[in-house]
């Protein structure tokens, strides 16, 4: 266009603006995720993993998990009458992606088709649900994880399991026994205590005969209560005998609304779609799950699956920021080439594709363990540490991924309307919920050094990869130096768990057959000091190939 042809109205055409990155498949064009599900046992399932990333690719699909995010949960406490009615109303579109999660039984495939590669099948489809929009899998997961502990009750399994556990989502505000499906929330965290539990100062008291399985009355408070539009509520509060574990209905079996009344919704940062309340248990009615007393022993068989999903949440995270960044780069030019064709620029998108594969690959092999601890329980040490160690690690990494993805992208990476900033927002969360940062690497390091099965475990798997990289084997022989020194184990902790999640990540994609990343991975991390900033690469890794490997084909191109 001319200077002579410009007008008042007509002075500029968008130029050297990348697409919106939509019309793909989330598993075909992702080259990690399908070497995963193959190499960890869910190969079987691929076809139905083709069309569930053809679904969570497309256009309308993405477009729910904007418009769940710019039409937050809105709090109802009254009708219009006055009764008291604890109402969260939800955009549309956010119980269309609950419908589509139940429907590919991100809430319990696993618990109801239990067979070698189950866990696998449901964390892929999770790790795609997860890049379409995270914060609706919130109560996903948490019903998810509810299977296991229930199913050990017959008195209140019975009665919950089939709801829980069936395709049908429900959202309707009514008693559990006029539904068609049911969702579980969880409900521990005290303003008083945090992650100290035993701080909580909720009290439980059985109305009629105690035990497990008898209802008790609860009286207390909840500071966040993560998905709390439920049907029901994993928590803690105490008897006399201590600590104990519960099953807390929205509503009585005599189709009485039960007293859990929501004091108001959390002002969040993030995890914007899902609704988390401050919550008044005004003597709440509650089932006891298992023995008074041993509460925390009973809720951690759920969050241990919960924090699974942490970790291949934030691997998801992981996925979905790195491809918007290559995305952009793919369509940008600066200074006469595409900005993906920069040395620079190389350097850090390559970097960012290390460390996403590399959480994908720990992702996937803890979803394994999740199923071989089906019928061998020796596997549960290696799943109670690197539960722990991903735990902390992956979903750290994450923030720091997320925002140098945005700076890839620049500006337009930071305005609302991209998928960034959500990306961004959600990034410290799961390593904060279900377990911070600190709870995570003292765990991690406790459960090292006190139990010696664990402790094999751990270094057996890493013996997996012994003689597959010098590198490797040096950074072995220096942590093994490390965890023999006991000296202050809790001052380090946080030292020794980045150093041991780093050893099994390399350990995994040594063993992989993937000598591009893994080789790259190993150069990076194991040697390179500067590994916590993207972009320091050794000028002899293929960032090119690391970059092409990554990328995402939309039918538009």
């Amino acid at each position: 266009m001319t200077t002579a042809t410009l007008t008042a109205g007509h002075t500029h055409q968008v130029e050297n603006q990348p697409p919106v990155l939509e019309n793909y498949n989330a598993y075909t064009s992702d080259i990690a995720l399908q070497e995963a599900v193959r190499r960890e046992g869910a190969g079987w399932s691929e076809d139905t993993l083709k069309e569930c990333g053809q679904v969570l690719g497309s256009p309308d699909t993405i477009k729910l998990g904007f418009e769940a995010n710019e039409n937050p949960p809105r709090f109802k406490s009254h009708d219009h009458l006055g009764h008291r009615i604890d109402e969260v109303e939800f955009h549309p579109a956010y119980h269309a992606l609950h419908t589509l999660s139940r429907q590919y039984g991100l809430h319990a495939q696993p618990w109801n088709d239990p067979k070698p590669g189950a866990h696998v099948l449901r964390a892929a489809k999770g790790y795609m649900m997860n890049q379409v929009e995270a914060s609706h899998c919130c109560p996903v997961t948490m019903t998810y994880a509810s299977v296991p502990l229930l199913r050990d009750y017959p008195e209140l399994a019975n009665k919950w399991l089939p709801l829980i556990t069936n395709a049908h989502y429900d959202p309707r505000n009514l008693p559990v026994e006029q539904k068609r499906g049911a969702t579980l929330g969880m409900a521990v965290t005290e303003k008083q205590g945090g992650s100290d539990v035993y701080q909580n100062s909720t009290q439980a008291r059985a109305i009629g005969q105690s035990g497990s399985g008898q209802a008790y009355e609860l009286i207390g408070h909840k500071f966040f209560v993560s998905g709390c539009m439920s049907d029901a509520f994993t928590m803690l509060a105490k008897t006399d005998k201590g600590l104990s574990c519960f099953l807390v209905p929205r509503w009585k079996e005599d189709g009485t609304k039960n007293l859990f009344e929501i004091q108001r919704l959390k002002n969040k940062m993030g995890n914007i779609a899902n609704a988390t309340a401050e919550v008044e248990l005004r003597g709440a009615m509650g089932w006891l799950i298992g023995e008074e007393g041993k509460g925390l022993n009973t809720i951690l068989k759920a969050i241990a699956y919960n924090r699974f999903d942490c970790i291949h949440g934030s691997a998801a995270g992981m996925r979905q920021a790195v491809v918007q960044a290559i995305h952009h780069c793919q369509n940008r030019f600066a200074f006469g080439k595409k900005l993906s064709m920069q040395p620079l620029m190389q350097n850090v998108l390559a970097d960012l594709v290390i460390e996403s594969e590399a959480a994908t690959a720990y992702a996937f092999r803890m979803a394994r363990a999740l199923d071989e601890v089906e019928n061998n329980k020796e596997v549960q040490y290696f799943i109670r540490l690197g539960t722990a160690l991903g735990k902390y690690w992956i979903c750290k990494r994450v923030a720091g991924h997320a925002y140098e993805a945005m700076e890839c992208i620049g500006g337009s990476g930071a305005m609302e309307g991209h998928m960034m900033p959500r990306l961004y927002r959600e990034a410290p969360i799961n390593a904060i919920w279900e377990g911070s940062g600190n709870v995570q690497a003292l765990d991690a390091v406790n459960s090292f050094f006190s139990n010696d099965k664990i402790k094999k475990a751990f270094m057996d798997e890493l013996a997996l990869a012994k003689g597959k990289h010098p590198l490797f084997d040096e950074f072995l022989v220096k942590l093994s130096k490390e965890l023999e020194n006991t000296h202050q184990l809790e001052f380090r902790a946080r030292s020794l768990t980045a150093h041991m999640a780093l050893a099994l990540q390399a350990s995994i994609l040594l063993t992989s057959q993937n000598t591009l990343i893994a080789n790259a991975f190993c150069v990076s991390r194991l040697s390179n000091q500067d590994h916590h900033l993207y972009g320091n690469l050794p000028t002899d890794i293929d960032c090119s190939a690391i970059i092409a490997r990554a990328s995402i084909a939309t039918k538009k191109d």
